[in-house]
């Protein structure tokens, strides 16, 4: 399995961090594909296969951690590949949440 489990929707309070500025100022850093929860169940295949897919936004995924969980909130397309090219972490801004 690529991930601990497979969500649907956002489990967590909303967070206020709605733009790439925003979550620019949460700092990267790596994280194991076997210990996300994703909160969407179905990938765009072309933003998976696009070369260009990361060019207008942020180059990491998002991850919002929460009561000891981490949820993949945008960049599910950066994970699959990520899992595709055997390798078993991503670098994501993880924002965490009390």
């Amino acid at each position: 399995m690529i991930f601990k489990a497979v969500g649907e929707g956002r489990p967590y309070p909303d967070h206020g961090l709605v733009s790439t500025r925003q979550w620019a100022q949460v700092p990267p850093r790596q994280v194991r594909l076997d210990e996300l929860v994703t909160t969407k169940r179905t990938l765009d295949l072309g933003s998976l296969l696009s070369d260009d897919s990361t060019f207008y936004g942020d180059l990491f995924a998002h991850v919002v951690s929460y009561r000891g969980v981490l949820y993949l909130e945008d960049g599910l397309h950066r994970a699959v590949r990520a899992a595709l090219q055997q390798r078993p972490v991503l670098h994501a801004r993880v924002l965490v949440l009390e």
